[in-house]
């Protein structure tokens, strides 16, 4: 699974192959959410701090998310995208 981004102990990343529709995995402290790339939808349980910093960083990441999205599903290493800081 790429990382593609790892900001205040969330780890972000992309498996190659992945199912539709585009989306993003973030981790944090045992807990996993997969987060739509298009809308921001969030499947999973993450604490709401946690969370609202993934969906912070998404808003700020859609078009390189969709560009990364293109690259593993081809195959290729995505993009690392700036962290929030």
């Amino acid at each position: 699974m790429p990382q593609i981004s790892r900001f205040f102990g969330i780890v972000i990343a992309m498996y190659h192959d992945d199912h539709q529709p585009p989306h993003f995995h973030a981790r944090y402290a045992g807990n996993d959410i997969q987060v739509g790339i298009a809308d921001g939808r969030v499947n999973g349980k993450f604490p709401p701090r946690a969370k609202a910093l993934v969906l912070e960083w998404w808003s700020m990441h859609r078009e390189e998310l969709e560009a990364n999205w293109l690259l593993v599903s081809d195959g290729k290493e995505p993009n690392w995208i700036e962290p929030l800081e």
